[in-house]
């Protein structure tokens, strides 16, 4: 009994010491950061990253953060933050508050880059094992980068253990990159360079080509020939991802871009297609709707900040009945008065354009104006390639759909649509059946505005809101409208989708301003052979 109470007491003895020498351990490994060598300081360093404790956490952050100091008086080690003409003081494990301390009396601890990537690996082998997933996605990014041999153990010791597959691939890469520097055989390294394989990411592919680059004295950095072949062959299959990555990359920015011409361009196909009014002021309309989307959002923010994320949901309806009803107004009031004289519409419509140009800058001023997003549109899903599929554009997409069904419906299933058909295929026969041409006309322009409108609360989330926001957009709508054919909707979504997709695809080879040149030479040249566009209306009328 003595001896099993002697026991007890030790092990009592020690599990109350152990958190005592575990924190004196950590002290004495933040003096040493107090050195002016760097090769000591990175020691020191790694000496504290290898106790595995949190605590050591911080005080890397403050190391790279410039904010650990040296007093002059003892050479204790503190963190010293500015506030005025004094640092105030706290010690680097605990965070206790040790008082003030004027600029003469305390020295910072410098850091170089090599320092920089030394803590950055330490801080990722510290936070491996937080319980928040975005903390161990950036830790194993961390342990990427610095690949320190000295943290092989415990990439190994989260492999085992951790269940998330996104991190769990990094902290993979992670552990192939550090064993492809570490480890002395050529079998184990190939071994890594096959487990890289598998990626598609840049970061693979540079720290790859890397390895094969050439040194300062013309020769390979890798030696081993077996390794060389290794990395080449990974490199080149990289590549060949990454490449077919781009391409789908492309392919999202192409219909991304489609659709914003399909929204900007369809209200104007619309009048265009059934009236023949050549609508300058057609971007005008794009840009009260974005600015109606801006003034739901300061209701929103003035008397139901909790609701933000609806904003965009009811600006949508006003935008369409802002623009909708201006839209309604030109036509009465200027449009109607001169059907059957294109030149003088066109140039009506554009003096229309600067007028409404200059109001709004007169109301809300010159600069642009600021759009939030809601927290459901913020973000994205991120593919291998470092390809994002933003979460506003993908909404552009789907709602750039919605409005194009939606139209469709009202156009063959409603008596407004088929009323409108009948003039777009034949205005007199249509006037002589007792269609009111006249309101038709009113309604049509009103809803081919309202639309437009609706385009501008889907720009609001991707482009600035300023006076000339639809003049960004207007020669493009005329040039999806007129390739598609005139009046057609089914040609006006493959002529965005086309337009778009193209003008994506010619960019990182043609740049931008070159690529829409190009672009727009091209529909010159296809207007040419087909004047009436991919699509042309039938109908008496128009065949006449």
């Amino acid at each position: 009994m003595p001896r099993i109470a002697g026991f007890l007491f030790a092990a009592a003895m020690i599990a109350l010491l152990t958190p005592v020498a575990q924190a004196q351990q950590i002290a004495d490994r933040v003096s040493a950061l107090a050195v002016r060598d760097f090769a000591e300081k990175v020691a020191a360093v790694e000496a504290l990253a290898a106790t595995g404790d949190v605590r050591a956490v911080p005080v890397l952050e403050a190391l790279a953060g410039g904010s650990l100091f040296i007093l002059k008086a003892d050479g204790r080690v503190v963190v010293a933050e500015k506030q005025g003409k004094v640092y105030l003081l706290s010690d680097p494990v605990s965070g206790t508050v040790l008082g003030e301390a004027g600029k003469k009396e305390i020295k910072k601890i410098r850091v170089n880059n090599r320092l920089r990537g030394v803590i950055a690996g330490a801080l990722g082998g510290l936070t491996l094992l937080d319980p928040d997933p975005e903390v161990r996605l950036k830790a194993a990014d961390a342990v990427f980068k610095s690949r320190d041999p000295a943290l092989i153990p415990t990439l190994e010791s989260v492999l085992a253990r951790e269940t998330n597959d996104a991190i769990r691939r990094r902290v993979e890469q992670a552990l192939a990159a550090t064993r492809l520097f570490a480890e002395a055989s050529a079998e184990a390294r190939i071994a890594a360079i096959e487990t890289l394989a598998v990626s598609a990411e840049p970061e693979v592919r540079a720290l790859l080509g890397g390895l094969l680059a050439n040194a300062d004295d013309g020769g390979p950095l890798e030696q081993d020939a077996q390794v060389r072949a290794a990395a080449a062959a990974a490199l080149e299959s990289i590549e060949d991802r990454l490449a077919l990555w781009a391409l789908v990359g492309n392919l999202f920015q192409g219909l991304s871009l489609g659709s914003v011409l399909l929204l900007a361009a369809i209200g104007l196909a619309i009048t265009f297609g059934v009236m023949g009014v050549i609508n300058m002021a057609h971007g005008e309309m794009v840009m009260l709707g974005a600015y109606t989307t801006f003034l739901v959002q300061e209701l929103f923010r003035d008397h139901w900040p909790g609701g933000f994320d609806y904003s965009v949901l009811v600006a949508v309806p006003a935008a369409f009945a802002v623009s909708g009803l201006v839209g309604i107004a030109v036509e009465r009031g200027i449009i109607r008065f001169l059907y059957g004289r294109p030149l003088e519409t066109l140039l009506a419509t554009w003096g229309l354009s600067l007028i409404l140009q200059q109001l709004v800058r007169t109301i809300f001023g010159p600069t642009n104006r600021e759009v939030g997003t809601p927290s459901w549109m913020t973000g994205g899903w991120e593919l291998a390639g470092g390809v994002i599929l933003t979460y506003n554009r993908v909404a552009i997409i789907v709602f750039g759909a919605l409005v194009l069904g939606v139209l469709i419906v009202v156009l063959r299933k409603t008596a407004f649509g088929l009323r409108m058909r009948a003039v777009t295929q034949n205005r007199r026969m249509a006037g002589a059946m007792g269609i009111p041409t006249g309101r038709i006309d009113a309604l049509t322009f009103g809803l081919g505005s309202g639309i437009a409108g609706m385009a501008g609360v889907a720009l609001s989330q991707i482009d600035n809101v300023s006076p000339n926001l639809g003049q960004s957009y207007i020669i493009d709508s005329f040039m999806v409208v007129v390739f598609g054919g005139v009046g057609n909707l089914w040609g006006t979504l493959v002529g965005a989708l086309s337009l778009g997709v193209a003008n994506k695809f010619l960019e990182p080879y043609a740049g931008a301003v070159l690529a829409k040149i190009l672009i727009l030479v091209a529909v010159i040249l296809f207007i040419q052979k087909r004047p009436t566009g991919l699509f042309a209306l039938k109908g008496r009328a128009v065949e006449t």
